[in-house]
């Protein structure tokens, strides 16, 4: 069902639909550009070397979008929405000189830089795909 409305356009139409409701754009997703900040350096970063996404550590990276500035360390810090990563390979995904880790926006070469080194520390890049799993591990408090 995921597969289907994300192919289909209906999610993305309803996130149009959900975002004019709350007062934001009605032409977001047809002009993303003119809506949302930007950061002054965007660059793709890539692994070591060529491998497979084997895993990764979800908290580094986030304490890596909060380095740069897309998370608060305390209540009172502001959040830079134009900073973070984006085109993030999955697990098992190859990577390599024809595909980065992922694209880190930032505010200077600099932060792009550390950025860049703390996602790589992040993400384990193997020779082969790591064995499929279960995507839910445990359940809590009897949720179904």
């Amino acid at each position: 069902m995921v597969d289907a409305a994300l192919d289909s356009g209906a999610a993305a139409e309803r996130f149009a639909r959900m975002v004019a409701a709350l007062g934001g754009p009605a032409d977001l997703l047809e002009a993303p550009g003119r809506h949302l900040a930007r950061a002054a350096v965007a660059r793709p970063v890539f692994p070591d070397h060529d491998g497979v996404v084997a895993a990764v550590d979800a908290r580094a990276i986030g304490i890596a979008v909060v380095a740069l500035g897309g998370g608060r360390a305390r209540a009172s810090d502001t959040i830079d929405h134009a900073v973070g990563f984006t085109e993030m390979a999955g697990l098992g995904e190859a990577v390599g000189s024809h595909r980065p880790l992922a694209v880190v926006h930032a505010r200077s070469a600099a932060d792009a830089e550390a950025a860049g080194a703390a996602l790589r520390a992040a993400v384990t890049v193997a020779d082969a795909a790591p064995p499929s799993g279960n995507l839910i591990a445990r359940r809590f408090g009897g949720v179904a």
